[in-house]
């Protein structure tokens, strides 16, 4: 008997052993000397903030963050899933349809991304905000005039741009067969459409660079959504996640007036084998200089660490993203439920 408990003593000692050696490896291990953020192309909301968190990031962690632009989320997001990818800048909206997948959950009846059950949650940031976008000098007053009307659609490159327009239409009380749709790959070809006279109609995010390159072309405006209190339920249940916002005349480039607009929120994304020693590093100087952020670009005036962790987000937090609010104390009881049930939805 005691030559059994021995054994098995020994046993356990070797195994926590070969633990602890595993762990030392993985510590020795080299820092990266650079490492990939995946953004939309530049032009874009989303390739701005990228370049901002890239700046803050390399200027205090032991490594160089890069900025990877691609045509959109549903081209890089099967990259970051399997790692090939580091980071990326995601919206709320699209991580909830890749992250369940579509057996789990459709939206308007449709769910083109690809199943990523592997991306993980490293902070939640600034709002994201979107409105249709017309001529200046456009007939088109509200959003029920464009009815009849050419507005782009399709977006294969930025599938979250069909649901942007989905969720619009929805929200009027309106469907696709209520406008022509004109395909486009993507949110700045729309707008190119839209300069070039081919659409009436064109969607984009709100104070993008792209906004103020029609502006300064043809003259522009953003419309209001429907935002009474019908039309905010059927936006809220149309696409689960998008919210209405309102802006004051002047806030935005192309905000000719208070206009009511879509709003959604924006993630740094990365995938759960990234390294904590990667991962952690990041969302540090992410947080410790937070303050750097709002001077490179407007909706940076939205990333504060007062919206990093949130129990409504759509994917599970990075473990090492969790460990680090955690102990800043900024991780309150309800997320350990919230990141359980996320967990459990890709087993």
């Amino acid at each position: 008997m005691g030559q059994s408990v021995c054994r098995c003593q020994r046993r356990t000692l070797m195994v926590f052993a070969a633990s602890f050696l595993f762990a030392a490896r993985l510590d020795a291990q080299p820092m990266p000397r650079s490492v990939t953020l995946a953004a939309n192309p530049p032009g874009t909301v989303f390739y701005s903030l990228a370049s901002g968190l890239a700046k803050v990031v390399s200027d205090g962690a032991p490594m160089q963050m890069v900025v990877q632009p691609y045509s959109g989320t549903s081209t890089f997001l099967p990259l970051l899933d399997n790692g090939e990818i580091d980071f990326g800048i995601n919206n709320a909206v699209d991580m909830a349809l890749s992250y369940q997948g579509p057996e789990r959950l459709k939206i308007g009846g449709r769910n083109p991304f690809q199943h990523a059950p592997n991306v993980r949650l490293v902070m939640r940031g600034a709002i994201l905000t979107t409105a249709f976008l017309v001529r200046k000098d456009a007939p088109i007053k509200t959003i029920q005039d464009i009815r009849g009307k050419r507005v782009t659609g399709e977006y294969p490159a930025q599938l979250a741009n069909w649901y942007n327009v989905f969720g619009f239409l929805t929200g009027a009380g309106m469907k696709f067969e209520d406008v022509k749709i004109v395909p486009v790959p993507g949110a700045n070809e729309g707008v190119d459409a839209l300069i070039q006279g081919r659409a009436d109609v064109a969607l984009h995010a709100v104070d993008s660079a792209k906004v103020k390159e029609a502006d300064a072309a043809i003259g522009v405006r953003h419309i209001s959504l429907d935002c009474s209190a019908q039309g905010e339920k059927r936006l809220r249940a149309g696409v689960p996640g998008y919210y209405p916002h309102w802006l004051k005349r002047g806030q935005a480039a192309a905000i000719a007036e208070d206009t009511c607009v879509n709003a959604y929120d924006i993630y740094l994304t990365s995938h759960k084998s990234a390294p904590d020693r990667v991962v952690t590093p990041v969302v540090k100087n992410i947080w410790d200089n937070v303050d750097k952020l709002a001077p490179l670009y407007p909706s940076f005036k939205d990333w504060t660490r007062q919206r990093a962790v949130d129990a409504d987000v759509t994917i599970p937090y990075h473990p090492a993203a969790a460990q680090f609010f955690k102990e800043r104390a900024v991780w309150p009881s309800q997320m350990d439920e919230a990141q359980r049930k996320l967990l459990a939805m890709n087993p």
